[in-house]
């Protein structure tokens, strides 16, 4: 076993602690500002009508005690001039009646619940992780609709949330809907499209055009209870499967449909979970770990050992390729493969974790990319050696690999070392950021340094001299613009990731990511089919 080298008394360790805390304390304020949805103008309203407000929906839906693993909650984070936090959307992983779902909470306190892009691209992020690990989908709709003013970003998109409830439905992965209140235009098709609807009496309406649109597009007259009232549904269209109460009502009726759906893990993933052991090391310690100045190199070892059960990790050819880590370890019971940066890439790294993925896709055991890197090794020696076709067999491993893989991004993740570690482009089933990551195609200095010598060498191509000081603006603009776009803010709030997480959370997140993973059985397919390895 690795044994930790880390002094937690030194000034170093002190100076990580403190960066990072900063980091989380920000995390934590800016988590809490869009948990706060529309504000207590937004709430009063709410109950000044005798609804719960969307989190209390949630908190009673969720079995009581049991976590919530909320995705993506600063999604649409510095956009649309801020009126749409959380991207209107409130979406995560958790316990009902015993089953792991993926739950979807329309916040009416924030525009009345109206859909912008970033909450269709979150809606159908989610609902591409419950297809993938088989989750319930249960929706607690309250909703205006679309925010026509965006309706260019969201119309044809739009229908695909519908398609994948029915293709969802035809796979046996239940829809649920809980209506609480307006669910308006294309929000009428969340219910419509599910399997199970639960309508609040008096609170509920459904239809596709409102009464003022009836009113313009025909001429009638009518009100909402009889154009699309709860009662109305339960009793005439049909739409609504059972009519409840009030809120709490709604979410009781709800959750004895979860308790009846008879939703089992395949044994043949069970039985492949250990007893969990916590890690050795203790988990606050990470907040120490990352130094407090990027440039500074740290040993992943002593993330991964803070994170395993009894912190036991069996590296995978240790002595070869020693700027990538790989072994075997359990997660919370279940086996996984790690792979770690401790450093940049070079051929030999790569050519170790292209056989380890495929060690670990024989074995059928989940991988856990944990990202550092700055990239693969550049320069003539490296070139002639080989460096891009053992980096595309490295990428090809990882693009074709079958088993359920997650990443996290401790640090940096730049470049072509971003796809090597499974970045989102190569579909990790969860990625989750430090509040410390950076990522981008390059760091900045590098970025407006390579810019400079390509507009020198265009100007002394042209026979004229460098304009020194239009370079020197131009490298500042590029700095500015790639400190902006490498922040952890900005990726989340475009969906680069499935939300930034408190280091001190990362174990908790990977337990909730392996364990819905196995509801689906990776391991009776077999390997998967390789393309052609470069050798």
């Amino acid at each position: 076993m690795f044994q930790s080298t880390l002094n937690t008394r030194s000034e170093e360790y002190q100076a990580n602690v403190t960066a990072m805390q900063a980091l989380v304390k920000q995390l934590e304020e800016r988590q809490a500002q869009v948990s706060a949805g529309g504000g207590e103008k937004g709430a009063a309203k709410m109950r000044g009508r005798g609804k719960l407000l969307p989190r209390e929906r949630l908190e009673l839906l969720l079995d009581p005690g049991t976590p919530f693993l909320e995705l993506s909650p600063l999604a649409a984070w510095g956009m649309y001039n801020d009126e749409s936090p959380c991207a209107s959307h409130i979406i995560g992983i958790g316990l009902v009646s015993g089953v792991e779902c993926m739950i979807f909470v329309n916040d009416p306190t924030v525009k009345g619940g109206a859909v912008y892009p970033m909450t269709l691209q979150k809606t159908l992020r989610a609902q591409t992780i419950a297809r993938e690990n088989r989750l319930p989908c249960i929706s607690l709709v309250e909703s205006a609709g679309a925010n026509l003013l965006f309706q260019d970003e969201i119309f044809i998109l739009g229908g695909k949330s519908f398609a994948n409830q029915a293709q969802m439905s035809s796979l046996g992965i239940p829809q649920i809907s809980l209506v609480f209140g307006s669910s308006t235009a294309g929000g009428a098709y969340v219910p419509g499209m599910s399997d199970y609807t639960v309508f609040v009496r008096g609170k509920a309406y459904a239809y596709l055009g409102g009464p003022p649109l009836v009113k313009m597009a025909t001429g009638e007259e009518t009100d909402d209870e009889t154009l699309g009232g709860a009662e109305m549904h339960a009793q005439v269209s049909g739409l609504a499967d059972y009519l409840a109460e009030d809120d709490r009502d709604a979410i009781r009726i709800g959750r004895q449909i979860v308790a009846q759906l008879n939703q089992q893990k395949p044994a043949v993933c069970l039985n492949r979970r250990q007893t969990p052991r916590d890690p050795a090391y203790d988990s606050e310690e990470l907040l120490g770990v990352i130094p407090a100045d990027p440039k500074i190199p740290f040993d992943i070892r002593e993330i991964i050992i803070r994170l395993v059960d009894g912190s036991d990790f069996f590296e995978f050819k240790p002595e070869y390729g020693p700027t990538l880590v790989c072994g075997h370890a359990h997660l919370n019971g279940w086996p996984v493969g790690i792979l770690g940066n401790n450093g940049i890439l070079f051929s030999e790294s790569a050519n170790k974790a292209a056989q380890f993925i495929q060690l670990c896709n024989q074995s059928r055991t989940p991988l856990i990319y944990l990202q550092n890197i700055t990239g693969f090794m550049v320069g003539t020696k490296y070139e002639r050696q080989g460096i891009i076709k053992h980096g595309s067999q490295m990428i090809n491993a990882v693009a074709t690999s079958t088993v359920p893989q997650f990443s996290v991004i401790v640090g940096g993740s730049y470049g072509a070392g971003n796809y090597a570690m499974c970045g989102r482009a190569y579909d990790p089933r969860f990625l989750w950021t430090w509040p410390n990551s950076r990522v981008a195609v390059m760091g900045g200095e590098q970025a407006a340094g390579v810019l400079a010598i390509v507009q020198e060498q265009r100007a002394k191509r042209l026979g004229v001299e460098p304009d020194a000081n239009a370079i020197q603006m131009m490298q500042m603009m590029t700095r500015q613009k790639f400190e902006t776009e490498s922040d952890p803010y900005y990726a989340t709030a475009r969906l680069w990731d499935d939300g930034i997480i408190d280091p001190r959370d990362t174990r908790r997140a990977l337990s909730v990511g392996l364990s819905v993973a196995h509801n689906v059985d990776f391991i009776s397919p077999g390997m998967p089919h390789y393309a052609v390895f470069r050798m």
